[in-house]
C-alpha cells in the first residue's frame, strides 16, 4: 500500500503503530528491571501510550462520534439587496 504524504489516516496509522512498539517495549522493561520505581514508570508510561493508542483507532475508525471525518464549512449566505444598512 502507497502512503499519501496528504493524507492524515496515513500518518495516524504509523503514529499509532509506533506507539504501539513504545508500549510493548515499555511493558517488557517492566520485567527486566528490579527497581519498584521504575517498573511503576514504566507501566505507567504503557497505560499512557495505550490511552493514546485508542484515541488513534477510534479516529481510525471513526468509532466515536468527536472522532468523525470532518466536512467541509458550508459557505455563510448572505442578502445584499444593494441597500446601505
Amino acid at each position: 500500500m502507497q502512503q499519501n504524504p496528504e493524507d492524515p489516516r496515513d500518518h495516524a496509522m504509523h503514529i499509532r503503530g509506533m506507539l504501539n512498539d513504545v508500549l510493548e517495549h515499555c511493558r517488557e522493561d517492566v520485567t527486566l528491571v528490579a527497581e519498584p520505581k521504575a517498573q511503576a514508570l514504566f507501566e505507567t508510561t504503557a497505560e499512557v501510550l495505550g490511552g493514546l493508542k485508542t484515541a488513534y483507532e477510534h479516529y481510525l475508525t471513526a468509532a466515536e462520534p468527536a472522532m468523525t471525518p470532518l466536512t467541509p464549512p458550508s459557505k455563510p449566505t448572505t442578502v445584499n439587496d444593494g441597500e446601505a444598512g
